[in-house]
């Protein structure tokens, strides 16, 4: 009883505020504690934050216990208030004057969009405003390497929209094309455009913009990559964010206005609506996750890709019978346990096969 006593005060002294939690002595005198999950976030410890970093716990940062203040209050950065009310949105009447057929903007408009509240203009509302204080994009386009720096552009300090169209605009200037068939003049796409719109978009919706950090585009002859600051937001686990199965949105007003204006589709779908634009093509989307930020890789469609003969065969396996564990592409195949996963590594690698599963319940299937 002294020691539950105890305990008691060291978590009531220690941690604020104090969670809700139930202590109980067992039969063989050990001490059960549990501990609900609160809505009074963040708990600090002696005055700090925490969080698990792998197999440590190491104190957050203060913008990462701004962050879990807010998400402690139910909010987001962009709802909270600009530090800047001298603003102009001739770019966003003209979005929405082009789209919807709106005409003049008015602080109802505003009010309705959810960019000015309690009589302020709110993050949001600096971030479609026509100049801010934000840092935007970073666009670098390559020549035969790294090495070769061919053109470079910063889209800083400007409205939202300005960043997607300039983005835009050097993606058709270098990666759409017209190929004559006959009389024909046929639009030809090295990347597909409906992609790169998606990724870009989503890289805007859903980039943390507390910090001071750009949005990267790495052009190259063979693919794009555009860098997201920012990884998944809590609650989101990397499955459900590339196969599409989540509506949470970390910029919900950034969102609805680009969903309004039609540069997003439904919430949550913008992975799936990359994966489509490759059905047809050899070559597949590559996304990779990270604790501070997000990468997608856009490869140009079509490009050959060097397989041995042995992965062709394993290749080959799997369109005709998706969804086989190792142990049955080596009976269909006859290879060893050891040359099978090397193949199933590289075909990985490649992009052209998907593992899921764990264990014994581990399944291969083609990415066609």
């Amino acid at each position: 009883m002294s020691a539950c006593h105890n305990l008691d005060n060291k978590i009531n002294d220690s941690i604020k505020p104090v969670p809700s939690y139930t202590l109980a002595i067992n039969d063989d005198n050990t001490i059960t504690l549990e501990v609900s999950k609160g809505i009074y976030t963040p708990y600090l410890y002696k005055g700090k934050a925490y969080k698990r970093n792998d197999t440590s716990t190491i104190e957050v940062d203060r913008l990462e216990l701004n962050r879990l203040v807010l998400e402690g209050m139910n909010q987001t950065y962009e709802e909270q208030e600009s530090s800047n009310q001298n603003l102009s949105f001739l770019q966003l009447e003209m979005e929405l004057s082009q789209k919807l057929g709106n005409e003049k903007i008015s602080l109802d408009i505003l009010r309705t969009l959810g960019l000015f509240k309690n009589e302020k203009y709110n993050n949001a509302a600096a971030l479609v405003s026509d100049k801010n204080q934000y840092l935007g994009i970073d666009i670098i386009r390559y020549g035969r390497n790294i090495n070769e720096l061919m053109e470079r552009q910063t889209n800083d300090f400007m409205s939202i929209f300005n960043m997607y169209h300039q983005a835009i605009d050097i993606y058709q200037k270098y990666y759409c094309y017209e190929k004559i068939e006959g009389s024909r003049r046929i639009p030809k796409e090295i990347v597909p455009k409906e992609a790169f719109r998606e990724a870009l978009a989503n890289a805007l919706v859903h980039r943390l913009w507390d910090i001071n950090a750009r949005i990267r585009i790495s052009m190259f002859a063979d693919k794009i990559e555009i860098v997201s600051p920012g990884g998944l937001p809590s609650g989101i686990s990397k499955d459900e964010y590339l196969n599409g199965k989540y509506f949470f949105l970390r910029n919900p007003i950034i969102g609805n206005i680009f969903f309004r204006l039609g540069y997003i589709e439904m919430f949550g779908s913008g992975i799936k609506r990359i994966k489509e634009a490759y059905k047809d093509s050899l070559s597949k989307p590559n996304f990779q996750i990270y604790e501070n930020s997000i990468s997608v890789i856009l490869p140009a469609i079509d490009q050959p890709i060097e397989l041995t003969e042995d992965e062709q065969a394993v290749l080959n396996i799997l369109i005709s019978s998706p969804k086989l564990s190792r142990l049955q592409i080596e009976e269909k195949t006859k290879f060893s346990k050891t040359k099978t996963i090397r193949i199933l590594n590289s075909l990985s690698k490649k992009d052209l096969i998907h593992k899921s599963g764990s264990g014994p319940n581990t399944k291969y299937t083609n990415n066609k």
